[in-house]
C-alpha cells in the first residue's frame, strides 16, 4: 500500500485497484482507520486530536485525493501529496 503522505507521525496511504466508496488508509501509533474522501466518514479508531489533523488534510487536498484515487483504480503511479504544514 504506497504511502502517499506523512505528516505529524500520520502515514497516509492508498490501496491500488480497490472497492467503492472512494477512500484513503491513515495509520497513527497503533491506529488505523479508513476515511471517505467524500464526506470524511470514518472506519475504525483514532486519537480525536489525530483525527481532526486527518480532517483538515483532507478539506485541504481532496481534488488531489479523488485524483489519486483515478490513478490507483487504474493501476498508475500515485502521485506524493503535499504534508499538513
Amino acid at each position: 500500500m504506497p504511502t502517499i503522505s506523512t505528516f505529524y507521525g500520520i502515514r497516509i496511504s492508498m490501496n491500488y485497484n480497490e472497492h467503492n466508496p472512494p477512500h484513503f488508509h491513515a495509520e497513527y501509533q497503533n491506529y488505523e482507520i479508513t476515511v471517505d474522501i467524500l464526506t470524511g466518514s470514518i472506519t475504525g479508531n483514532m486519537p480525536r486530536r489525530a483525527l481532526n489533523l486527518i480532517w483538515t488534510w483532507l478539506d485541504e487536498h481532496q481534488t488531489e485525493l479523488l485524483e489519486n484515487w483515478d490513478r490507483a483504480r487504474q493501476r498508475q503511479a500515485l502521485s506524493q501529496i503535499e504534508p499538513l504544514a
